[in-house]
């Protein structure tokens, strides 16, 4: 089934939506064997934040947008450093944050989320902890968090990923790129609606994975610009590299 199917035209935007999408996918789609075939090109990756305090890793989600890996990180050491307790940085002047975050870009716009997502946190846990949330089903914790001012999907579903070891499905620029050309979503749908699809359709126990292989291959072969489709491990699978074959 092509993507210019008429079962793909049901326009994007409702749960139901989203189910439709996902069962018409899994007809034609065999998300296990992709994984696989990811999985022998470039490995099984092992989870190592698993165990990674919640809402450190929360706060460390924020500070990666729209930054390079190696910046987040320093940016995320330069704050705790600077901020041993959570505490420390509510009652620290904000100029004072932006100026320690400010490597990690969007200074003045990370301080403000970070912030008040602690403020947030701290009314309505009287504490700073989120361990909670490990034993939450999967999609009670994405609305939770989703209930913080500031946290989108893909905020959302790293932190829960990562840290808690949920099959919750993260979506980056290179796993857009690469879902749309296999035809795993639409060409055109929100963020919401892909990470709907995506946690329908992922094997259990393979989202890291997934999530993790997606990144490596679009780096390097499934490139933003002449992608290598000759050396593709899933061209068999995807409606792109197909009408380039």
């Amino acid at each position: 089934m092509s993507a210019s199917s008429p079962r793909r035209k049901k326009t994007p935007g409702s749960e139901s939506a989203a189910e439709f999408w996902a069962a018409s996918v899994a007809d034609e789609k065999p998300v296990g064997y992709i994984v696989q075939n990811l999985e022998r090109a470039y490995g099984e990756p092992v989870n190592k934040w698993t165990g990674w305090d919640v809402l450190d890793m929360l706060v460390a989600v924020i500070l990666s947008q729209a930054t390079s890996d190696a910046n987040s990180d320093r940016t995320y050491d330069a704050l705790k450093k600077r901020f041993p307790t959570w505490d420390a940085v509510l009652r620290a002047r904000e100029q004072t944050l932006v100026e320690t975050i400010r490597p990690g870009g969007l200074a003045n716009q990370k301080a403000a989320v970070i912030r008040e997502l602690l403020r947030q946190v701290r009314e309505r846990h009287g504490s700073f902890d989120l361990s909670s949330l490990r034993a939450m089903p999967a999609a009670e914790a994405v609305a939770y968090l989703a209930g913080f001012r500031g946290v989108g999907p893909k905020t959302a579903a790293c932190t829960l990923l990562f840290a808690c070891g949920l099959d919750v499905f993260p979506l980056d620029t290179h796993i857009f790129r690469i879902l749309r050309r296999v035809g795993l979503i639409p060409a055109k749908c929100s963020d919401r609606f892909a990470h709907e699809v995506m946690n329908r359709v992922v094997p259990a126990g393979k989202f890291y994975s997934f999530h993790v292989n997606l990144i490596r291959h679009g780096r390097k072969l499934c490139r933003p610009r002449d992608p290598l489709c000759e050396r593709c491990p899933v061209v068999e699978y995807c409606d792109y590299g197909q009408t380039r074959s």
